[in-house]
């Protein structure tokens, strides 16, 4: 166990089991406090109207994950501020934001005066989702909602609830093989301390109230392929990004010292079958 000073709260973090409801509980208002922080580090990184699928910056120009976004009908799970949302809209895409976090929202509507390019969006859970069973072509997040869901199997469920027969989903996490070393950008975060295979989350507990302020769930690569073909989808990409040669930017614990030796990022693609 740490403790943890952060611009909020002292928490201390431990790996203990939490549910759906505490995940949820903690992850929201979590999200709210660092908005504007999140937003202010990160956002000229991100752009007001792009789409990276993670630290080592490759974007969705760059890989086509999705595929022709021109007149589908688009869902971001995890949205943040709608960024990826707002450049899918600006290739002829229809996309619409969902986000656990109302500040997060505020910043994109921020981002929608500021653009002209203006994404729809509401505050809601990946595991339930407002929308009417076939309502999207795509479903996709960016380093979003996933990682913060204890349910994930209802959540994957949800997400080929709402897609269309032969819809395209596709997502990117922190590789599952982070789990072993220690969150550090620097030789030390190069160490193997856990075993791949503990599953328990980890958790940030608020040392003042003993409430739980921050969860994220850890599965395995094994874990995602039998949870997308449990879903009736067919996995067609698997992208592991190597660390850019020009690339300098540390975020958290990706940087280019971890990032020349191991994988940061893992983006899944898949297709949901056809009736």
């Amino acid at each position: 166990m740490e403790t943890i000073e952060t611009t909020g709260p002292i928490v201390r973090a431990e790996r203990r089991t939490v549910g759906e409801a505490e995940s949820r509980r903690a992850n929201g208002p979590d999200w709210d406090r660092y908005a504007d922080e999140y937003q202010a580090t990160h956002g000229p990184f991100l752009g007001e109207a792009g789409f990276v699928w993670g630290p080592e910056g490759l974007t969705e120009s760059d890989l086509g994950i999705l595929g022709d976004v021109g007149g589908k009908d688009v869902l971001e799970l995890g949205s943040g501020a709608c960024q990826c949302s707002r450049w899918v809209n600006t290739q002829g895409g229809q996309a619409i934001g969902l986000d656990l976090s109302g500040r997060q929202l505020q910043h994109s509507r921020r981002l929608d005066e500021h653009t002209g390019v203006v994404v729809p969006a509401v505050q809601a859970t990946a595991t339930d989702l407002p929308f009417a069973d076939d309502s999207f072509d795509i479903v996709f997040c960016s380093f979003g909602a996933l990682q913060f869901v204890s349910d994930i199997a209802h959540a994957i469920a949800e997400t080929a609830r709402v897609l269309r027969p032969g819809g395209r989903f596709a997502f990117s996490i922190t590789h599952p093989t982070r789990w072993m070393f220690p969150d550090d950008p620097g030789p030390e975060g190069l160490i193997a301390a856990q075993s791949y295979w503990d599953r328990t989350p980890y958790v940030e507990v608020d040392d003042e109230t003993g409430e739980v302020s921050y969860v994220e769930h850890h599965r395995t690569l094994g874990d995602w392929v039998s949870l997308l073909a449990g879903a009736g989808f067919r996995i067609t990409d698997l992208v592991e990004p190597e660390w850019p040669e020009d690339h300098e930017r540390v975020w958290g614990g990706w940087s280019r010292t971890r990032g020349l030796l191991t994988p940061g990022t893992a983006i899944f693609g898949a297709d949901l079958a056809r009736s």
